[in-house]
Parts: C-alpha cells; sequence; structure tokens
C-alpha cells in the first residue's frame, strides 16, 4: 500500500520559535517512531528520572549533560549516542556551559512516560 508524504510545520510540533524543543508523534506522521527535540542553557535542566515502555535512543547534537541510565552514570557530550532500554529508568542533566541539545527517537507512535521522581 502506498502512502503519501507527510509534512509537519515547526508550528505542529515546536514549543518556541527558537529554540530545537518539542515533539512530533509517530502517529501525527503515520510511522512507528516519535522524535523529541530538547534544548536547554540551564545547568541542572532535565527531566525526572522516569521510564517509557519502549527503546529511546539520544543524540547528542550539542553540549554536555550528565546521564543516568539504569546503574550507568556518565558526563555525555556532543557527538555521542545513547540508548536506554525499555523500561531502564533514566534522566539527565545539563551540566554547561553553553546549550546543550538532543534530538531523542522514542521507537513508538506516541510519548509515553511514567515518572519515577
Amino acid at each position: 500500500m502506498d502512502r503519501p508524504p507527510v509534512v509537519l510545520q515547526r508550528a505542529d510540533w515546536a514549543r518556541t520559535p527558537d529554540l530545537w524543543s518539542g515533539r512530533a508523534e509517530g502517529k501525527a506522521l503515520g510511522t512507528d517512531v516519535t522524535v523529541l527535540f530538547f534544548s536547554s542553557e540551564e545547568v541542572g535542566d532535565g527531566p525526572p528520572l522516569h521510564v517509557h515502555p519502549y527503546d529511546e535512543v539520544f543524540i547528542l547534537r550539542a553540549g554536555r549533560a550528565r546521564f543516568t541510565i539504569g546503574d550507568l552514570v556518565l558526563d555525555a557530550e556532543s557527538g555521542q549516542i545513547l540508548m536506554a532500554p525499555a523500561n531502564m529508568p533514566h534522566k539527565f542533566e545539563v551540566l554547561g556551559p553553553g546549550r546543550f541539545e538532543t534530538t531523542d527517537i522514542h521507537l513508538s507512535p506516541e510519548f509515553i512516560q511514567t515518572n519515577l521522581e
């Protein structure tokens, strides 16, 4: 079955007009992958400890952050790619200096998160 291409405009997924911050859920794109964009210059910023019922891949595009993925604690930086397996608790905190940016790939057509903190 042929499917047409899908185009989302920035206003469809972005939280702000000037930062790469927001998400595009796979169901809006007709696929099984949800993409999140995170951007912050605030040291300590980041999500609380949480889990997803699917794998998550982090592509670090700029800056540094301390990641906790299960028992692993890692000061990660631009250029690295990390993966948190399904149901494994994880979080990150911006270390600075400067902007930290990630593109996060959630292997699910929708964003599902259970916060543990």
